[in-house]
């Protein structure tokens, strides 16, 4: 890991019509088109800032697990997350008040379902995402062998 602080940088164009294009700056990312969100008026077949938050929870959680489970030792084979963000109004202000992770870890036969939890947890408390958010998160999770 390289030492903080780290610096992500993006930059985001467009004019009064059309989608948004962002790019990174300093990293080799393919450009992504944005636009607002059904509930705001925009189209429904691209991605928008209030769909990527839940995107980046999802990701992050799956990545930090990743990394919790690599230094425990736990074998897994598969993990999936559902994300869903609840934008409401509370105080006159707009914002992501919650946060709900629904994640299904696939492991072998025998693998410690108590042990799985913990490191789901662990995951869920270290993630950069989940500390930066004001919105509450809940985790609920499903251990499924296979």
């Amino acid at each position: 890991m390289h030492p903080l602080p780290h610096h992500y940088k993006v930059v985001s164009s467009g004019g009064p019509f059309g989608n948004l294009i962002v790019k990174g700056i300093d990293e080799e990312l393919p450009p992504i088109e944005l636009n607002a969100p059904v509930q705001y008026g925009g189209p429904k077949n691209t991605w928008s800032p209030e769909t990527l938050l839940p995107a980046a929870l999802s990701s992050c959680l799956i990545l930090t697990f990743d990394s919790v489970a690599e230094a425990s030792r736990f074998r897994w084979h598969k993990i999936e997350c559902e994300a869903d963000g609840t934008l409401d109004r509370k105080e006159g202000i707009r914002y992501f008040v919650s946060f709900s992770l629904k994640v299904k870890l696939f492991v072998p036969q025998g693998t410690d379902k108590q042990k799985a939890q913990k490191l789901l947890r662990k995951a869920e408390e270290n993630c950069l995402i989940t500390q930066s958010l004001k919105g509450s998160v809940f985790l609920e999770s499903e251990i499924i062998e296979e």
